[in-house]
């Protein structure tokens, strides 16, 4: 009976102390796996800051460019060098990181620079309030050249107003006390913004960036005639054809027009037909930059103005967003 005992008590002093070794070990692979994560933590931070170093040094890179062609040049056209993309750049040697062995550590940047007045700007639709018919027709031939609805035009010219109105302001001493409505007009600050207009879908909204935008400007901006797209071209005027303006595309390509003027008479217009509409010269730029740095991607676009900074002309970011 004894014996029995012994051995019994034995089995249990095994098992409780295979219990315990197992309960050490899951706790010191738990530290271990915690450590791990923090540390993995660290370095994807690290990532993090590194590659939001490089996108600030390449959009200080471009913007140099581009104070440096607004002094340079006269008009804006896609032979200069603001226009030649950045083909993808290896960094590695300018990266401050500890190399593990065996590592694939690779850092690369590549981007390139878009002429945004090449677009039309749907902010033009309307100014303090109120609908730019002329405007609104322009926006109409461009849709009518995408092979979009044509009647949007008006909706969305109408859309951009009622979204520059004021809110109603209250009564003075009303019959009820109560607070005055808010404004429930959507300020239209990206393309996606389309979607609250009836008739919208995203797929309409994919087929118009490459020839529409939204600039945060005050001011009525003008389409370059010296970078935009057949499709914008033809819309700035009713005697200009779809046909027409791609003949356009291709000889501004060997000549590009340094005076509007120049432009207006080889589509048989008055001189200053096109003024208030059109221009050589542009002051709005899109800047992309795409960054890979180890494991980790950035894709980001920024929006620079050279509109309205004084008589230095230097570049301002408006905007900067992922995409």
């Amino acid at each position: 009976m004894k014996m029995r005992m012994r051995a019994r008590q034995q089995g249990v002093a095994v098992i409780t102390a295979l219990l315990l070794t197992t309960l050490a070990i899951s706790i010191v692979a738990s530290l271990f796996w915690q450590q791990q994560v923090q540390v993995r933590s660290m370095e994807n931070q690290r990532l993090q800051l590194q590659t939001q170093w490089i996108e600030r040094g390449a959009l200080d890179w471009a913007m140099l460019v581009l104070r440096q062609d607004y002094w340079d040049n006269k008009y804006t056209s896609l032979d200069q060098i603001w226009a030649t993309p950045l083909a993808e750049t290896r960094l590695d040697q300018y990266i401050e990181r500890e190399r593990v062995q065996g590592e694939n550590f690779n850092a690369t940047l590549s981007g390139n620079v878009i002429d945004a007045s090449s677009r039309y700007n749907l902010s033009n639709l309307a100014k303090g309030g109120q609908l730019d018919a002329t405007q609104a027709e322009i926006f109409s031939r461009l849709l009518g050249n995408l092979q979009l609805n044509p009647s949007l035009a008006l909706k969305t010219a109408k859309f951009v107003a009622a979204s520059q109105s004021p809110a109603t302001p209250p009564q003075p001493q009303p019959p009820q006390p109560a607070a005055a409505p808010a404004s429930t007009n959507m300020k239209l600050v990206q393309l996606e913004d389309l979607l609250a207009i009836p008739g919208y879908t995203q797929a309409m909204i994919e087929k118009l960036r490459p020839f529409a935008i939204v600039l945060p400007s005050t001011s009525t901006t003008l389409v370059n005639v010296n970078t935009a797209p057949a499709e914008v071209l033809a819309a700035l005027d009713k005697e200009i054809s779809l046909m027409q303006a791609k003949t356009l595309v291709d000889y501004r390509n060997r000549a590009p027009w340094d005076v509007l003027a120049k432009f207006a008479r080889q589509v048989n217009l008055d001189d200053t037909a096109l003024d208030g509409v059109a221009t050589v010269k542009s002051n709005w730029f899109l800047v992309r930059s795409h960054i890979k740095l180890d494991r980790a991607t950035l894709n980001v676009e920024a929006l620079v103005s050279r509109e309205g900074n004084g008589v230095i002309r230097n570049p301002e970011v408006k905007w900067i967003r992922q995409i």
